[in-house]
């Protein structure tokens, strides 16, 4: 009895070695489940639920090898395996001399661990529920990721994380059972744990989707509330023409101002002095009239860049009756600041008004604009009529001499 019990560990130590020198040396890498460790666990679950089941050695015995090469034609195909590691488990025993009994019984066992088989007898069950045995694992969650990995890398099938979680409750609802007595009794709590956890991870993912598709909806809403993005660039860019606008009418005004000053100058330092001259006396008319002219435009550019000065205050019922621009300092740099605050918050919490003070505000700006550049375009009539009737007058006096 000792010696059956010494040959037949010596047997199972051979189907270790074979089996990991097997997997070293023609197993992909990309096999991050259905390697030697996945095998080592199979193996240590077929001896635990064995050892508590009514079977005989030789049963056992068979289980056990089973075990060992259930896997094994991984090594050679994915798709019909199975069939691989009947061929691979066949050459093994052939070397190994196990009887034809054993050999017949480690066939069928492989052969029943094809996905969807159900198992026909206790030895089947056995194996079938110590190959799931992960799923009873506290570490299950692990070898659960190997197996999606694996799944990705080999190009069978892939899956997202949610995905793979969707698919592992289906198992675990749907498709996946213990056979055994042992199994059920001893493995069924982990397992229900483990679902468990599944369904925690789902129920949140589930909630943060909806926390985000709230987000979503109240970030739509919102949007939709503010001013539009056209209507934003619209009035923004209105008012930079506005401004652009108002600078150029200031630097046309500078531009007027600074050549009749010069002209004025000239006249006043040149000219002016040597008319008492009985020979320039007919110099006189020329030169007033260039400098009267200088003068009138030189006051016109003045105004056209003269501030408005306003009164600086307005009233809360102005503002409420929405007659008021208060986007213009000149209508409230008099007030005291709480005064001013609670103006703009009526504005900020009323879209209309918001519309209706920027396009107040426009308004106003695009009439003073105006006021500017047709006092301007004065400005320069009277330059340019100037600079004429002076050379003119200047003409004739020379010629009349």
């Amino acid at each position: 009895m000792a010696e059956t019990a010494e040959k037949t560990k010596g047997t199972f130590s051979k189907a270790d070695q074979f089996v990991l020198e097997l997997f070293k040396e023609k197993l992909p890498n990309s096999y991050l489940y259905h390697n030697y460790n996945h095998t080592v666990r199979v193996v240590k679950s077929t001896k635990e639920i064995a050892e508590n089941s009514q079977i005989n050695v030789k049963q056992k015995d068979a289980l056990i090898l089973a075990a060992w090469m259930h896997d094994t034609g991984y090594t050679k195909t994915r798709d019909g395996h199975e069939e691989a590691s009947i061929e691979i488990a066949k050459d093994y025993m052939e070397k190994e001399n196990v009887d034809a009994e054993t050999q017949q019984l480690v066939v069928e066992l492989i052969a029943s661990t094809k996905m969807g088989e159900e198992p026909q007898n206790e030895l089947e069950r056995i194996l079938k529920d110590a190959d799931n045995s992960h799923f009873a694992k506290e570490y299950y969650a692990q070898t659960s990721e190997f197996l999606r990995q694996e799944l990705l890398l080999t190009e069978t099938k892939k899956f997202t994380p949610a995905e793979w979680r969707e698919e592992n409750i289906q198992m675990f609802t749907h498709k996946h059972k213990f056979y055994t007595d042992y199994a059920a009794r001893n493995w069924k709590n982990q397992k229900d744990e483990n679902l468990i956890s599944l369904l925690k991870k789902e129920k949140k993912k589930k909630k943060k989707y909806r926390k985000e598709e709230v987000k979503a909806k109240l970030k739509a809403k919102f949007k939709d509330e503010s001013p539009d993005r056209g209507v934003q660039t619209l009035y923004r860019t209105t008012l930079r023409n506005h401004i652009k606008l108002s600078d150029i009418a200031d630097t046309k005004a500078n531009i007027l101002l600074s050549v009749n000053a010069i002209i004025i100058s000239l006249a006043l330092s040149n000219m002016i002095p040597k008319l008492d001259a009985p020979s320039n006396r007919h110099l006189l008319i020329p030169t007033l009239v260039l400098v009267i002219f200088s003068v009138a435009s030189i006051i016109m550019s003045i105004l056209s860049t003269r501030p408005n000065v306003t009164s600086g205050e307005f009233t809360r019922e102005q503002v409420k009756k929405k007659q008021v621009n208060i986007l213009f300092f000149g209508n409230f740099h008099k007030m005291k600041y709480d005064q001013y605050q609670w103006a703009i918050n009526e504005i900020i919490y009323d879209k209309d008004y918001i519309y209706e003070a920027l396009t107040k505000d426009l308004y106003l700006l695009g009439v003073v604009l105006n006021k500017k550049y047709m006092l301007l375009r004065k400005t320069y009539t009277v330059f340019m009529v100037g600079i004429i009737i002076s050379v003119i007058s200047f003409i004739i006096a020379f010629w009349m001499m």
